[in-house]
């Protein structure tokens, strides 16, 4: 980011893209109001967006860091708000390599994908995703554990920073029926509503109308960047209606969480949740209107629970440090008009498509995995679902089209039954089912 944060951010807009270092937390400092101590959702302000459109615990975290912030000229004030926020961003950071690795505690070195990821380099300070994401993979640790609640609470506050993590309850939904585990499900869900309501409500009562703008804006936004639809529109010339968008996006979402719900519950063996968390993100991200660069930071800590090969990890970041560059030498070309400056709009929409492929490759393999259980990396050293909690070497209550039997028992499928111990190990198992 140093060009940028040395003179790109203030001296032309192209020159923040062609250095790839743009982020929009100097430029919102100064244009939602933190420079001028505007409180978040509660003072109007001035230009094209009327209240800071960001969820509640999202512009508490951009408030704390106003606050942390020196005074000086406006220039100076905007590059230590960045650098403020980088801060406490690798706080966040390192949460999640540390959750990573205590979730798989059998693979520890599974965080290594998340640390050394590039496109997490590359995208951790364009935005303030890496606090949802912090929290989602601290919410991943606490079930893993057994609890509960604790899931359901920062699940609950990662809801408050982000809108995404609240889409980890339906396949956990799926997994808990499938293993007849509803207290703990019940209980999450009442920690993840207790906690979201506690960030949210006084904002909510106090000023009804900043609170709401995130959500109108959401609906309102018209199709934008890295979505398959801007190239549909890009590519026919026509503009689509926002609410004609959001319906299909909608129930291609709707279809894909039916195809997903299929899979867990119809599976020889009962997906991980880690699993499952990843394919369902996935498809929100593949679904929706816009896909900024920084939102491939859901998809980092899911992926390494979820997928922990190299091989086709870093394929998938490939695709998505192509896209990364292609946003921003699109941004340029656009800015400035030169195909010698940027990539012109055929080259983006390629870009465009390497994200999508790279995404639903990887979603590919997880599903490749769930059907096939022997393939999965995580499952050949014995373990069921290391972060599955309760769910972990449970027995299944309900199988779709089947009578319900112990399906996700490694056993199964040598026609033996094993009763799985705490302290069982891997060897032992085989010499039983052997």
């Amino acid at each position: 980011k140093m060009p940028c944060y040395d003179w790109a951010w203030f001296r032309g807009a192209s020159s923040q893209y062609t250095h790839a270092c743009y982020s929009d937390i100097p430029h919102l400092f100064l244009g939602r109001g933190f420079s001028d101590n505007l409180v978040p959702y509660f003072d109007r302000l001035n230009g094209d967006m009327e209240y800071l459109e960001y969820p509640v615990l999202t512009g508490l975290f951009m408030e704390v860091a106003s606050w942390l912030t020196p005074g000086g000229s406006l220039q100076y004030r905007e590059q230590m708000y960045w650098m403020v926020n980088a801060g406490m961003l690798m706080i966040c950071a390192a949460v999640i390599a540390v959750c990573v690795a205590r979730t798989h505690r059998r693979r520890p070195w599974d965080a290594l994908l998340v640390a050394l990821a590039p496109a997490f380099a590359l995208t951790a300070t364009i935005n303030w995703d890496l606090l949802a994401v912090a929290l989602t993979a601290a919410a991943m640790l606490m079930w893993s554990r057994g609890r509960a609640l604790a899931f359901g609470i920062l699940i609950g506050l990662a809801t408050a920073a982000k809108l995404y993590p609240v889409l980890l309850l339906g396949p956990l939904l799926l997994l808990c029926w499938r293993a007849g585990r509803f207290r703990e499900y019940g209980t999450a869900v009442l920690g993840a509503a207790a906690a979201w309501l506690a960030v949210n409500l006084p904002v909510m009562l106090l000023a009804p109308e900043g609170w709401k703008k995130f959500y109108t804006f959401s609906q309102e936004r018209q199709v934008d960047f890295g979505s398959f639809w801007l190239i549909i529109t890009q590519r026919t010339g026509k503009s689509l209606d926002v609410g004609t968008v959001n319906n299909y996006a909608m129930l291609l979402m709707l279809l894909a969480c039916a195809g997903i719900a299929t899979l867990a519950l119809t599976a020889p063996r009962r997906p991980r949740f880690a699993q499952l968390a990843f394919l369902v993100v996935a498809a929100f991200i593949l679904t929706n209107k816009v896909y900024s660069p920084q939102y491939v930071l859901w998809l980092v800590p899911l992926a390494a629970l979820a997928r922990p090969r190299w091989r086709d990890f870093l394929i998938w970041q490939a695709c998505e440090v192509m896209y990364f560059l292609g946003i921003w030498m699109y941004l340029a070309y656009t800015t400035s008009g030169d195909a010698h400056k940027g990539l012109p709009t055929e080259g983006y929409q390629l870009a465009i498509a390497l994200h999508l492929l790279g995404t639903l490759y990887l979603c590919g393999l997880v599903v490749r995995d769930i059907l096939m259980p022997e393939k999965d990396g995580v499952r050949t050293d014995g373990s069921d679902d290391p972060s599955g909690g309760v769910l972990d070497r449970a027995e299944d209550r309900f199988v779709l089209g089947q009578t319900a039997r112990s399906l996700s028992s490694p056993a199964h499928f040598r026609g033996t039954r094993v009763e799985w111990g705490t302290g069982q190990s891997h060897a032992s198992v085989q010499k039983e089912i052997g």
